[in-house]
């Protein structure tokens, strides 16, 4: 009998402590949660690909220290052949912004409707593309040196959606789009998190106070870098303004582009093409003038901007008040 008491005994600790590991458990999985929105993102221009097998991985804000800075966008290696980048998003609810992390998996899929650029439209991914065990690149949106990349094509996504730089998922302002059906279907799949680079990368955002929102006022000093935690070089600047399209930048006015609008299900996980491949204006223009010369010492020269031009901007650019 007594054996029985303390066998109960135990089983009701167990659960006790299962029970309380419930929610700190949860919060590692989500992750961290606040009650200010982050600012708007950064105009900022996207550094030459450094060598083939790297795929960009667009900047953010996290947070961190009662705010919020800015962790530069960057190429990295996949963890494994045939993997993407499915960005990571803050999304509104119950209250507050809860950060959701990004991730590796087969499929990209759903990060908020979140503009970051350079391939990354709000929906699916059409920067590059897995062909076998060979990475390619899509010189429309991304930055590559073809003569040294030789694995590229050009696809010109159609805009269809007006663009905007608000960098957070639903609440006042926030872009207001919920995962589609495809979507839905690649979160059942498995997923590989941020690779060890990633993670030091963002540490190291994390150490520099020029990245913090009350420093730069939502304006980083770099908004990307070559490779993971390189933090240097002016080429790396942000606060490049975005020029709206000329006559002969627009999608269909150079002959042989090829053209993907929404109706077009192009490859894997591009379920949905509802907006622009960025960048727009200067950037865009440059990237399309030198594209006629093919393999030049600027590659194609595609770049400038985060991929959205001026519109929404996102809420706060400080510490919120608690």
């Amino acid at each position: 009998m007594r054996i029985s008491k303390l066998i109960f005994g135990a089983t009701l600790f167990l659960l006790a402590m299962l029970a309380s590991a419930g929610p700190s458990q949860a919060q590692v999985t989500v992750g961290v949660s606040v009650r200010v929105g982050p600012p708007a993102l950064p105009v900022y221009e996207q550094p030459f690909c450094p060598g083939p097998g790297y795929i960009w991985t667009p900047g953010y804000w996290a947070y961190g220290e009662d705010e919020y800075y800015w962790v530069p966008g960057t190429w990295v290696m996949a963890p494994s052949v045939g993997l993407l980048w499915t960005p990571g998003y803050w999304g509104f609810g119950g209250g507050v912004y809860v950060w959701h992390p990004g991730y590796w998996g087969r499929h990209v899929g759903f990060y908020g409707g979140i503009n970051y650029g350079f391939g990354y439209t709000g929906v699916g991914f059409v920067g590059g593309e897995w062909r076998g065990n060979v990475y390619h690149y899509n010189t429309a949106v991304t930055r590559v040196n073809t003569t040294i990349i030789h694995n590229t094509y050009r696809t010109t996504i159609i805009n269809n959606t007006t663009v905007n730089r608000v960098s957070y998922n639903g609440g006042r302002g926030g872009i207001m789009t919920r995962p589609n059906e495809r979507e839905r279907e690649f979160e059942h799949e498995r997923h590989v998190q941020a690779t060890h680079l990633q993670v030091e990368h963002e540490h190291a955002a994390r150490g520099n106070h020029e990245f913090r929102a009350s420093e730069n006022h939502g304006h980083p000093g770099v908004g990307a870098s070559s490779r993971p935690g390189e933090f240097h070089g002016r080429e790396e600047n942000a606060r490049h303004e975005a020029r709206p399209d000329r006559p002969g930048d627009r999608p269909g006015d150079r002959p042989g582009d090829r053209q993907v609008d929404r109706g077009d299900r192009a490859r894997g996980d591009r379920s949905d093409h509802r907006m622009s491949a960025e960048p727009h204006g200067e950037g865009a223009a440059k990237a399309r003038g030198n594209q006629g010369g093919g393999n030049s010492e600027r590659g194609n020269g595609a770049g400038r901007g985060n991929g959205n031009a001026r519109g929404s901007e996102g809420r706060g650019n400080g510490k919120p008040s608690h």
